[in-house]
């Protein structure tokens, strides 16, 4: 199974959201703060328009989910 790359920020309450429903089904993934993580940052506004919505889900470099239940926190861009 592709691992997927979580993107989202410790402020957002659907990013906690959306890593409890990847533990649940046992996904392989990793997450990545972009408050924090500058490099994660740089990457995912790469990948989407700014500003955008976090959490983001990245599965082999493409965006496949946008938010958490039609839910997110928009971030600005860089």
């Amino acid at each position: 199974m592709p691992k997927l790359e979580l993107y989202g920020t410790a402020s957002c309450p659907y990013t906690a959201e959306l890593r409890e429903s990847l533990e649940w089904r046992g996904s392989d993934f990793v997450e990545y703060d972009i408050e924090t993580d500058t490099q994660a940052r740089e990457r995912i506004c790469t990948l989407a328009q700014a500003p955008f919505t976090v959490p983001l889900l990245v599965e082999d470099g493409k965006v496949i989910q946008i938010g958490w239940q039609g839910r997110g926190c928009v971030v600005a861009g860089k």
